[in-house]
């Protein structure tokens, strides 16, 4: 029963981070840069629904609905302001451009909101007084946040799936990430393309915000920090453009993670967690799912 509970928590561990990841691998896939501040933006939705639930007593699924839609518009007008006056620019000035937003979104948070660290309600997922479901005589009790986290990862990964594979936003999306030069030659809109993917991606960070924060309730306006890191590690590990690969990503390092702190130690869990991915890489550059590409010049 023990190995099964471990099993459970690492898969809820491990959707969080896959959801994140997605954020991160359709930015990267279509844009080519690294939105290091897309951990922060699951900060502002966690504090964004916190607020709504906690000072306006709003109900849960409207708090929810409410981060989704600010966080939204968030990363459009990131993508607006920050990165789009940066299409052209050489990688390493968008990297620090990415790294200055989300330093301004953390301390823009510690000043609204303080950097006390605040309880995040933890019952939102609750049925009536039970928390969980309980099997094998009281051997293994499943949360509903674990539950409600697992689902929604896999109704994203379908959702997302069916949206680049089958709608028109999405195959264009597919086309920038190809070639954007072709695709703006084809009629599309490229900038349009690309803000519309730092919506979605910021959607997703503003669920996967209430989900870990649902799940580990302290709630600070560095907590999407380390979690961003992870997510990121998985994107890579997985092959960093990859929907799937973001997927199978985050699932394996939730589980590697709390296994290492389960059967080994829980100093070490960030070691293994980089180790595995430096072996991964090592062995396959691109990732898991990730295609290698010569560049031509």
């Amino acid at each position: 029963m023990t190995f099964l509970s471990h099993l459970i928590t690492g898969l809820s561990l491990g959707s969080i981070y896959a959801i994140i990841a997605l954020g991160y691998t359709m930015v990267y896939g279509i844009a080519k840069m690294l939105n290091f501040a897309h951990g922060d933006v699951i900060m502002v939705g966690a504090y964004i629904c916190f607020f709504a639930v906690t000072g306006f007593a709003l109900p849960p699924l409207v708090g929810i609905l409410l981060a989704i839609i600010l966080c939204t518009i968030l990363g459009m007008v990131i993508e607006r302001l920050a990165y789009k006056p940066l299409r052209q620019a050489a990688s390493l000035t968008v990297l620090i451009t990415a790294i200055g937003v989300s330093y301004f979104l953390q301390n823009s948070a510690q000043i609204l909101w303080s950097a006390s660290p605040k309880s995040f309600p933890t019952n939102f997922f609750n049925i009536g007084e039970s928390k969980g479901i309980t099997l094998f005589d009281g051997g293994l009790t499943i949360s509903y946040v674990a539950i409600v986290t697992i689902l929604c990862c896999l109704v994203i990964m379908a959702v997302l799936t069916f949206f680049t594979g089958q709608t028109k936003l999405g195959k264009a999306m597919r086309a920038c990430s190809e070639n954007k030069n072709a695709s703006q030659l084809m009629g599309i809109n490229v900038n349009t393309t690309i803000s519309m993917t730092f919506a979605i991606g910021s959607a997703l960070a503003a669920v996967a915000g209430v989900l870990m924060c649902s799940a580990y309730p302290t709630l600070m306006p560095t907590t999407g920090a380390l979690p961003g890191i992870k997510a990121f590690t998985a994107a890579v590990f997985g092959g960093i453009g990859s929907i799937p690969g973001a997927f199978i990503g985050g699932i394996l390092l939730g589980l590697i993670e709390t296994f290492t702190k389960a059967y080994i130690t829980t100093n070490l869990s960030d070691a293994v967690v980089f180790a595995v991915l430096i072996i991964v890489l090592l062995v396959k550059p691109a990732g898991l799912l990730g295609k290698y590409v010569p560049e031509k010049v």
